[in-house]
């Protein structure tokens, strides 16, 4: 394990000059490379690297953080370079105190054909329309793998689920979950429809209740943004389905709106 480690004396070296300043200049959006943190996301990163997708290309660690991450440095590719920098350096390189200490550099591999064309008959999926809150965006991610969604499609007014935050909280599900993020929301639908799916979106004034929307082989839940919710076009055109609660709140947010609802879903459809 030594032998691969490469110290990293100063913050200028050029060989880590894709971690530096992270939070002020972040990879998403960036030939689909992105900056994953912490031992949890590592160890999803370097599983998605064995075939799942993604690609990673080097790590950065805390030098006290070595021992703890040895058996997931063990899996990688003799090929990619693990530095390694005490705290003060470290400090230096990202910009800010990280505590974690565990940083890798990834890439996502896009597959050539459609996604809605890589799924089972029998399906469960997500949609996002103007999630822009990069914590909402790894909730729903960590919900979809939790409940056995087979995809996740996110219009393009959503944030990049590769965002640093996003990543985090979804605990690496990002890598886990295949996912899409292109078009308009009523674009995303109307294709998924034209494929089979019973779409559902979900309102605080949706027709039905959660619990009671019948199971067919493809679903979509459809969820929107906080506070503006789904589009008029898009409540108007599918199924509406609603999470019953008390009496005077407006509404859940879209973190916990969606693990309830894919878990009545999912439920419905025998898939947990």
């Amino acid at each position: 394990m030594a032998s691969r480690l490469v110290a990293i004396e100063s913050a200028d070296d050029p060989r880590i000059a894709d971690f530096r300043d992270i939070r002020e200049r972040d990879l998403t959006g960036r030939q689909n490379r992105f900056i994953a943190e912490g031992t949890v996301v590592l160890r999803m990163l370097v599983e998605a690297s064995r075939g799942g997708g993604f690609v990673t290309e080097k790590v950065l660690l805390l030098r006290n953080r070595v021992d703890g991450v040895a058996s997931i440095l063990e899996r990688l590719p003799d090929e990619v370079p693990v530095y390694v920098a005490e705290a003060e350096v470290l400090e230096r390189i990202v910009g800010f105190h990280l505590h974690r200490g565990v940083l890798a550099l990834g890439r996502r591999e896009v597959a050539e054909a459609e996604l809605v064309d890589r799924l089972p008959e029998r399906s469960l999926v997500l949609v996002g329309c103007g999630i822009s809150n990069h914590d909402n965006a790894g909730s729903m991610f960590r919900n979809a793998a939790a409940f056995k969604a087979d995809a996740i499609f996110l219009d393009e007014t959503s944030c990049d689920p590769l965002y640093r935050k996003a990543l985090r909280v979804s605990v690496g599900s990002v890598f886990r979950v295949p996912y899409e993020r292109k078009g308009t929301g009523l674009d995303v639908l109307t294709r998924l429809a034209a494929n089979g799916f019973a779409i559902w979106t979900l309102s605080p004034r949706g027709e039905a209740d959660i619990r009671a929307i019948p199971a067919t082989e493809r679903m979509a839940l459809v969820v929107g943004t906080e506070g503006e919710g789904l589009p008029p076009a898009v409540l108007e055109r599918f199924h509406s389905a609603r999470i019953p609660q008390s009496e005077g709140l407006d509404s859940l947010n879209v973190a916990t709106a969606t693990g309830i609802a894919l878990f009545a879903m999912s439920s419905a459809a025998k898939l947990i």
